[in-house]
């Protein structure tokens, strides 16, 4: 009778309050992908950045399935205090090389968080990859840690990767409801979340050893750096520091895609 076995489908676009305009929003993926295409074609660094799932460490059921001769005994409640912490993965994915760093955090998800993920990355990975590039593209969702409403987050990539490096960096935001485009996800954070289905995750080194084992037969790899400092929400800029920014915005997307450049000396 054309019955099978159905899981939920994640379709239907709900809770925006303003939608985003479909022309809009369609224009944001042709101007991705064109400059994709142009950094592509110049060799230049191109990165696609989130923040994964947080995860509860310790004894705790984590879904999926796992090859075992015996069921895995677990907590029969996930209560925060039987734990020993959360994680917060932030995840770097160069589309370029195929590879995707993530920085495992353990206190709260902030614009500083991200940046210095992201800039621990140019310094660890993406001057040795790209010794010749002075720009990097940013692919971001349109909210969280990298939001395009946030100050904290442009002001420190102004200073962190732009001043300090001396790199010309372009942002583009996918569309409020559309991060699921974002490649980072289906390239990285899906191979992940297989790696570990059916784990528990009890400690920090338990996390760092399923990320550095996750590949993939395209040739994906992955790097795990746990990073011990603490950050603090709240964190305001500003608007003498915003002034501070070499910030040029796109003529029409200019919520969605921007340009920060270094600051003349």
């Amino acid at each position: 009778m054309g019955f099978s076995l159905k899981v939920n489908c994640k379709t239907i676009e709900s809770g925006l309050r303003n939608p985003p305009d479909p022309i809009k929003r369609d224009q944001q993926f042709e101007f991705i992908g064109h400059l994709r295409e142009q950094f592509a074609r110049q060799r230049l660094p191109v990165i696609s950045v989130d923040t994964k799932k947080k995860e509860l460490i310790g004894n705790f059921k984590n879904n999926g399935q796992a090859w075992q001769q015996k069921a895995t005994e677990v907590y029969d409640h996930d209560f925060p205090t039987y734990g020993v912490g959360k994680a917060v993965p932030y995840g770097i994915y160069d589309t370029q090389k195929n590879t995707g760093t993530v920085f495992v955090g353990h206190s709260s998800d902030t614009p500083s968080f991200a940046v210095e993920c992201i800039e621990k990355w140019w310094k660890t990975y993406g001057k040795k990859n790209y010794p010749k590039s002075n720009s990097l593209l940013i692919l971001a969702d349109a909210g969280g840690s990298n939001s395009y409403r946030s100050r904290v987050w442009k002001y420190k990539l102004q200073k962190q990767l732009c001043d300090y490096h001396g790199l010309s960096v372009n942002i583009c935001h996918y569309p409020p409801g559309s991060s699921k485009w974002n490649p980072i996800e289906h390239r990285l954070f899906s191979e992940i979340s297989k790696n570990w289905a059916g784990r528990p995750l009890e400690t920090f080194e338990t996390v760092l050893k399923y990320l550095r084992t996750t590949k993939t037969s395209t040739g994906l790899n992955v790097k795990a750096h746990y990073v011990g400092k603490k950050y603090k929400k709240g964190e305001r800029i500003s608007d003498k520091q915003m002034k501070e920014l070499q910030l040029v915005k796109h003529e029409t997307l200019s919520d969605w895609s921007y340009k920060l450049t270094p600051s003349k000396m």
